[in-house]
């Protein structure tokens, strides 16, 4: 089975926006998955992958005010599937870097506490991903930045 090249220029003339390049998706979907890679290379060390550290910093900064993690409270702050969010965090139990508990008052609900291990990973892996962030998005990504002022606006 061949494809018919007169039907795909069609398709191209008739509904794209010309080269991927010139669509916003495409170059977010490419520089998502790069941003993901080089963060998964630099948190190798510290033994986290870019969405295990995303999900254990995210506990960290709801926890900071001394009020209870759920497991639904970092989906929601992250927008992340919560059946990922619970995989993630399993893993994470795992390796010593979070405890999970029921809620007393809710059977349904976890509790997540980040152990000391998880706060000595996280030390040693937030400058590893601010680092990252800073090569791939240079000043423009820096808090008060064009580029992440854009994606905020977006991000509403």
């Amino acid at each position: 089975m061949s494809s018919d090249p007169r039907a795909i220029q069609e398709l191209f003339s008739k509904y794209a926006l010309g080269p991927p390049e010139n669509a916003v998706g495409f170059v977010l979907w490419r520089l998502v998955h790069q941003y993901q890679r080089e963060a998964d290379r630099a948190l190798a060390p510290v033994d986290l992958t870019h969405l295990q550290f995303m999900t254990l910093i995210m506990a960290a900064w709801l926890a900071r005010s001394g009020e209870a993690v759920t497991q639904a409270g970092i989906s929601r702050s992250g927008d992340i599937h919560p059946m990922q969010v619970s995989q993630v965090l399993k893993t994470l139990e795992a390796k010593g870097m979070v405890a999970r508990r029921r809620n007393p008052s809710d059977i349904r609900a976890k509790h997540v506490e980040v152990t000391a291990a998880g706060l000595a990973a996280l030390r040693s892996a937030l400058p590893l991903a601010i680092e990252v962030q800073q090569r791939l998005f240079g000043e423009e990504g820096r808090p008060g930045g064009s580029l992440l002022a854009a994606l905020l606006r977006l991000d509403r």
